[in-house]
């Protein structure tokens, strides 16, 4: 039986936090921040099993590049307590299969964000502990 967890926090500049080191780490992927010309490195992560990144239709199709996007955000947002994430962290229930947990989630991020305008990129963690998110 799946067990309900449901996390939502806001990655901020005011929290020394960076999108580009956020969404490295959720991808598992190797991420360059324009801004410092740091490395953000997790290809090695153990359990990433998909990444997508979702857009309005009025969003640039560069931004379906990890790297461009959240670059992006960050010049646009630059104040020291700018907002730049949102972190939304979901368990997914172990009763479905994994094809079933990305059309899940895909269809929630489309019909609760994209539809309204702004740009997800989301990720499917699963290291075959019995916890899916």
């Amino acid at each position: 039986m799946a067990i309900f967890h449901l996390s939502v926090k806001i990655i901020s500049r005011s929290k020394g936090q960076s999108a580009i080191a956020s969404a490295a780490y959720r991808s598992g992927q190797r991420l360059v921040d324009q801004e410092t010309g740091q490395i953000k490195d997790f290809t090695h992560k153990r359990g990433v099993q998909y990444s997508e990144i979702q857009l309005p239709e009025q969003a640039p199709r560069a931004y379906n590049d990890r790297e461009i996007l959240w670059n992006a955000v960050q010049v646009k947002e630059a104040k020291s307590n700018a907002q730049l994430a949102r972190e939304i962290e979901v368990a997914l229930p172990v009763e479905l299969t994994r094809d079933q947990h990305i059309q899940l989630v895909h269809d929630y991020v489309q019909q609760n964000f994209v539809d309204q305008g702004m740009c997800a990129d989301w990720s499917l963690h699963d290291k075959a502990d019995g916890n899916p998110h």
